[in-house]
């Protein structure tokens, strides 16, 4: 049984920047794409960021591109997002998840079998 947790999140500033992890336990991951997903209070799940096994293809959303970086290190079992330039709407509740049936990077958030808790970012003003 595997378990993903994320860590990283709080407090942070617009125009700043946070950097969240995701350590992959249990089982392995490393041939699962990965991704995060985040919810603001009243707000649909929206697709931040993915990456494949290998770590050679992501994708972002259209929102935090050319801000995040999605990374992993398969040998620590870890996904890491860098944010950066935040902007308010980054206030949310960001899951990290993964997708067991392929590695194949990818934006459908049904594609994904493993959730973790989430961890808030709250952006002050």
């Amino acid at each position: 049984q595997g378990q993903l947790v994320e860590a990283g999140g709080g407090l942070g500033q617009a125009g700043g920047s946070l950097r969240l992890s995701c350590v992959a336990s249990g089982r392995t991951f490393r041939s699962s794409a990965m991704a995060w997903f985040r919810q603001a209070p009243g707000k649909e799940r929206e697709f931040v960021a993915t990456i494949s096994g290998g770590g050679g293809t992501t994708y972002y959303g259209d929102s935090v591109r050319g801000r995040f970086t999605i990374s992993r290190d398969n040998a620590k079992n870890t996904v890491y997002l860098q944010m950066n330039n935040l902007h308010p709407p980054a206030t949310a509740v960001y899951y990290c998840a993964a997708d067991l049936n392929a590695a194949r990077a990818t934006t459908i958030v049904a594609r994904y079998d493993y959730w973790g808790p989430g961890t808030q970012v709250t952006l002050s003003s």
